[in-house]
């Protein structure tokens, strides 16, 4: 069978690029060339190239591994990404990377410093910035860090890769790009500039100022379920185009893009791939926060405690899917109007990724590191919506189920772990406690500094935690899921 490598090459059902990627020279650096940008800012790329052209194929660079790079290289960079939901599996060609690097520091160093090279983008996860969250700067106890501030001719890691070819470019006389984090993390712009320049400030502190005052850093919001490619998408990717694709992915039909618009030597046409370009990205962080997270993290605690593995078993649950629907309403009412988003129609897409049966997201991996998630995601709303007069049972139901999580035994008398940074601490306040509603909860609001005063100080919050708590307690977590309807 043949691999594939060229358009010509695709004999079934999956849709060839509607352009010619050879004519398209390479606008465009990506760090991180995982299968998130291959589903995701590579995806939206190449609808941009269909939709009006330009030179902005990507580089794409894998910072660790070169098997990707060895596999996309035997491809000529194209690779098919499958869609599934309910209805199915759909294939596309993709042919926005045109090239692809592998931890090379001279060749990342040389394509970033390539005149052509008009925005870097990038997602390579928090830790893998290596930028200290207390000081906003570079760790420097990181090991990249370390090495990259010691030899900064041959940079391995992101911050030493962006400043050194920030300060080649500046010394050449060449613009500077722009530098789009496509990573979740809150005010994602921001935190990646703080890192470089702070990075620069080790080499040069003329170089930091330069940095400071000239690079666009735009903030961006992202958000695509991919999973891990299996034995299955390789087989679909073959009888989708009649090619052996050992490069190809998978993901789910829904796709969102939020970018603040700061591209001073100009972008893709992104929008033709659904991209939002915005003035505040926060807002719409903020809407995917309470409204997606949020009721992801409800949906969490109460499907795994009600046994469901899987978050479309939870929305297969009438009862349950009852629930996350009431707190994705309730989410919506604490949430200020934005442009191009209807939150019903959010609300709507959101039930159906939940639904996809071709997605295995597990409730108790959502369920982890609940002390980090908590205050944005259910907290802040609470208190916008006893502020505004709204109802706060869904908050303190998704509250409580935390706090019954927290337990960490289930219904059957089966122990798990909780899964959390701060376990020790949630063990230590629960410790000798009877199995009392209004104990717990004062135990968990009181030790932790999770809870603001606010919430703490409220009574109606207060009753209602211990009231669906001692429900748990007395008929099991599924009476009390019954009892909310």
């Amino acid at each position: 069978m043949k691999r594939l490598s060229q358009i010509s090459d695709i004999s079934g059902a999956a849709r060839a690029p509607d352009y010619d990627p050879a004519a398209h020279g390479c606008g465009i650096v990506h760090l991180g060339l995982g299968a998130f940008h291959r589903a995701h800012q590579a995806a939206m790329t190449d609808a941009a190239l269909a939709a009006e052209g330009g030179d902005w194929r990507i580089t794409g660079v894998s910072l660790r591994s070169r098997t990707v790079v060895d596999a996309l290289e035997a491809q000529n960079c194209l690779y098919t990404l499958l869609e599934r939901d309910a209805e199915g599996v759909r294939g596309r060609v993709i042919g926005a990377i045109g090239k692809a690097i592998a931890a090379d520091p001279r060749a990342s160093l040389n394509a970033l410093c390539a005149p052509a090279t008009r925005i870097v983008t990038l997602t390579v996860t928090e830790k893998g910035y290596g930028i200290d969250r207390e000081t906003g700067g570079p760790d420097q106890n990181d090991p990249v860090i370390a090495h990259d501030l010691a030899h900064s001719d041959a940079p391995n890691g992101v911050l030493g890769l962006l400043a050194v070819a920030l300060s080649e470019r500046r010394n050449a006389g060449v613009e500077p790009f722009a530098v789009l984090c496509c990573d979740n993390l809150p005010d994602n712009g921001q935190f990646l500039k703080n890192g470089v320049v702070g990075f620069a400030r080790h080499m040069d502190a003329g170089l930091a100022e330069w940095i400071d005052a000239n690079v666009a850093f735009p903030s961006s919001m992202v958000d695509r379920i991919t999973p891990a490619a299996t034995d299955a998408t390789r087989a679909d990717a073959l009888a989708l185009t009649g090619c052996t694709d050992l490069c190809a992915i998978e993901t789910e039909p829904f796709t969102q893009w939020v970018i603040e618009d700061s591209f001073p030597q100009g972008r893709p046409a992104w929008e033709a791939g659904g991209a939002l370009f915005v003035d505040d990205v926060a807002k719409y962080e903020n809407m995917k926060l309470r409204m997606l997270n949020g009721a992801h993290s409800m949906l969490a605690y109460t499907g795994f405690l009600s046994g469901k593995r899987y978050v479309r078993e939870v929305m297969a649950d009438a009862n349950l899917a009852t629930l996350v629907r009431r707190h994705l309403n309730a989410a919506a009412k604490t949430l200020t109007p934005l442009a191009m988003i209807d939150y019903g129609t959010y609300a709507d897409d959101l039930e159906a990724r939940f639904r996809n049966p071709a997605i295995a997201h597990e409730t108790y991996q959502i369920a982890m590191d609940g002390t980090q998630k908590l205050p944005q995601r259910i907290l802040a709303p609470a208190l916008d919506a006893i502020a505004s007069g709204h109802d706060i049972r869904p908050f303190g139901f998704a509250t409580a189920m935390w706090m019954r999580y927290c337990l960490g035994i289930d219904d059957t008398g089966t122990p798990y772990e909780i899964r959390d940074p701060r376990e020790a601490e949630i063990k230590a306040a629960l410790d000798g406690l009877p199995r009392n509603g209004a104990q717990i909860s004062q135990a968990l609001q009181t030790r932790l500094d999770l809870f603001p005063a606010a919430l703490k100080e409220n009574t109606e919050w207060q009753t209602l935690i211990a009231e669906i708590l001692d429900t748990t307690f007395e008929k099991g977590v599924s009476s009390a899921v019954a009892s909310e309807l």
